[in-house]
């Protein structure tokens, strides 16, 4: 007969997944948010339930690498560029919203006689929250929207505050507050963070550019970087959350957000770590306590009221303030009413230390689950109306379905092709694959042999996009001539981009070598030849070269909208130098295309001026992008064919020789059916046009 509590360690395991499969189904029966399951199941079979399970310090220590994992996450994904772009929001929104909750709770501490330390306490406990329901907002796909980015960057100001206040009141609870005390605090605070926003980039630079792509390898480094980093805000009395958060920033834009690692980290979090700690959130709850004492009801009701209040009224006077619309600002009222990291926390340092009593713990943990069940269901209602409100938006294209076709000859450039092609696609939501393609270089009647090798490779290809779920199909094909064979594969799959890599070695008449040039000039399709030299993740900055008239040709406009969405996927900047035209026609096209990273513009009288102040312009790390044109074709300049010999020994690192469709369309659209309006156009051009 089984002993209750369980202490079993593989039926404890065995019960944490049958509830991590189960209660996922039953919520959404009840069109529940999931993520609400385990918690109430924590509740039901936890110690003050009907006690199968112990909150042994097994269900804590995986409930604690859970709530990093949730923090982590959030770091990671957090647009920079937006919160760059959105900062003095984030700031505002997160001062108020731990502002308006703190003197709410502190109120109610003084109310109900609590000591000043203990008040000031609960209300930093009610100004902290947990984005518990981003994992929704990013579901959804409006993790960049900029009321989510507004949102997610207030967080780093609330539990900061919250954290700092209770680093203070434990202080002064324990008598230890005192000038060195301040000191100490301060001094550690300002060494942590800049080990891990200016330290972990400079070791993280290094460690992707020589680890060879290696990916348990890279998964390993990102969780010492993740696990490190909070204890080293243990060290600096802070509590791990804020250097999990931290650690995100730090690696946001080493982890690509459509890539294999970060597809690992979201796996393994979301599938294991962030179940255990909803699970262990819901074994705390007595809810016995309530009805042994009225006060508590009454205790439980002021908290809950004020933190709702509370947390509402700050996204409700930002959207306000900068005209966000109604479900944004639902949105952000469901990301930030949640409390149960920080919160969680200061609740148990403050029992610990005699400031809180038993009654306000079961209360603040009951404010918990109600705010965990209100969050998520805010976020899920209102997401969903604000994501379908954006894919609302007008799309014209006319084009066959997307299809990227990726030629592969050497396995050391085969990933980082494959996550450049996966990064220019226009959208990762279609089911449309990459076509990985091998050509075998052989008489179809002796090429048994060669084929099995280049499906060996190929085999790898396939492995490597499932680990990022990349949806592939691989292609092979027979052919003694090999830009033959890669003709024959864009005709046959109705391929409508091309991405190759290119070794920078070629004949002296020609610009590539034989193949690349041959299927270049007898194609007309989106054709990206690439060098990369170094891991993509570690790009700062694209560097577009657009040659005079580029913008008469058919596939400009989508041309500029890959690669303004290849700057925004690797966190990057652009700089645009154009060559000997205005920059005015060029702001205008790049005002249209979504997304925004940082961007400059600027103009080059001359090639002769670029070639000379281009080695001087590249740092490490750049990509240089020149929008290209084939020979005879508007836009074609033969500089066009001497520059990229010319980067392969100026810059050996990074570039793309970007070729844009050749075939017209009806009419002057870009790849949204963004219209080109008349006073863009310059006149001769407009005429031309017409």
């Amino acid at each position: 007969m089984i002993k209750l509590p369980i202490d079993e360690p593989v039926i404890i395991f065995a019960i944490a997944m049958v509830i991590f499969l189960i209660t996922p189904i039953l919520m959404k029966k009840l069109r529940i948010p999931g993520i609400i399951g385990p918690i109430l199941a924590g509740v039901i079979i936890g110690p003050h339930g009907f006690h199968l399970l112990e909150r042994d310090q097994t269900i804590v220590l995986l409930g604690t690498i859970g709530l990093l994992f949730i923090i982590f996450i959030a770091g990671l994904e957090l647009d920079i560029d937006g919160f760059k772009k959105y900062r003095s929001r984030s700031i505002l929104f997160g001062s108020i919203s731990f502002t308006i909750p703190l003197v709410l709770g502190t109120c109610v501490g003084l109310i109900f006689d609590y000591s000043l330390t203990a008040s000031i306490l609960l209300g930093s406990i009610l100004g902290s929250h947990t984005l518990l329901a981003y994992p929704i907002a990013s579901r959804l796909g409006i993790a960049k929207n900029k009321a989510v980015t507004t949102a997610v960057g207030g967080t780093l100001l609330t539990d900061t505050f919250a954290l700092l206040i209770l680093a203070v009141v434990t202080g002064a609870a324990a008598g230890q507050l005192s000038l060195h005390f301040w000191v100490k605090m301060t001094i550690s605070l300002i060494v942590f963070v800049l080990i891990i926003l200016w330290g972990t980039p400079i070791l993280s630079r290094w460690f992707f550019r020589n680890s060879e792509n290696e990916g348990v390898m890279n998964f390993t480094y990102v969780m010492v970087i993740l696990f490190v980093s909070g204890f080293l805000a243990v060290i600096a009395g802070m509590q791990p959350i804020i250097g999990a958060f931290l650690a995100g920033l730090a690696l946001n834009r080493f982890v690509l957000e459509h890539g294999t690692l970060m597809n690992r980290i979201r796996f393994l979090g979301n599938a294991l770590f962030i179940p255990f700690f909803l699970l262990s959130v819901g074994m705390l709850m007595d809810l016995s306590v309530l009805f042994n004492n009225p006060r508590a009801w009454i205790i439980t009701g002021a908290i809950v009221l004020s933190v709702i209040i509370g947390k509402a009224l700050a996204p409700i006077l930002i959207s306000k303030i900068y005209n966000y619309s109604k479900k944004e600002r639902n949105v952000m009222i469901g990301l930030t009413v949640p409390q149960a990291a920080a919160t969680l926390a200061s609740t148990l340092v403050g029992f610990e230390v005699g400031l809180l009593d038993q009654a306000t713990v079961n209360a603040v943990i009951i404010m918990i689950l109600i705010t965990c069940i209100v969050g998520p269901y805010f976020v899920e209602k209102y997401g969903r109306k604000l994501a379908l409100k954006e894919e609302q938006k007008p799309s014209e294209r006319k084009q066959s379905p997307e299809r990227v076709l990726i030629p592969l000859a050497n396995p050391q450039t085969m990933e980082s092709l494959l996550d450049l092609g996966n990064m220019i696609k226009h959208s990762h939501t279609d089911e449309q694959p990459l076509y990985p393609l091998t050509v075998v270089q052989k008489d179809i009647t002796t090429a048994h042999d060669e084929v099995a090798q280049a499906e060996k490779m190929l085999g790898h290809a396939v492995m490597y996009a499932a680990g990022a779920e990349i949806p592939v199909r691989p292609i092979t094909r027979v052919d003694q001539n090999v830009s033959n064979g890669i003709i024959r594969a864009i005709a046959e799959e109705r391929i409508n981009t091309v991405v190759i890599g290119w070794d920078a070695e070629r004949n002296s008449n020609k610009l590539f070598g034989s193949v690349i040039d041959r299927f270049v000039d007898q194609t007309t399709q989106t054709v990206l030849v690439t060098k990369l030299g170094h891991p993509l993740q570690t790009t700062r900055r694209i560097i577009l070269i657009i040659p005079y008239g580029a913008d008469h040709k058919p596939g400009f406009m989508d041309a500029l909208e890959r690669i303004k969405r290849l700057t925004a996927s690797l966190s990057a900047s652009l700089l645009v130098l154009v060559i000997n035209d205005s920059t005015d026609t060029y702001e205008e096209y790049l005002k249209q295309i979504k997304p925004e990273p940082p961007t400059e513009i600027r103009t080059i009288d001359s090639w002769k001026a670029l070639q000379e102040g281009l080695e001087t312009r590249l740092v490490e790390d750049d990509i240089i992008v020149i929008l290209s044109a084939r020979r005879g074709t508007v836009a074609w300049h033969p500089e066009l064919e001497e520059l990229p010999k010319k980067l392969a020994i100026v810059n050996p690192e990074s570039f793309i020789i970007y070729y844009p469709r050749e075939e017209e369309e009806v009419d002057i659209r870009g790849s949204k059916g963004i219209e080109v309006p008349k006073e863009v156009l310059r006149k001769k051009d407009y005429e031309e046009y017409n």
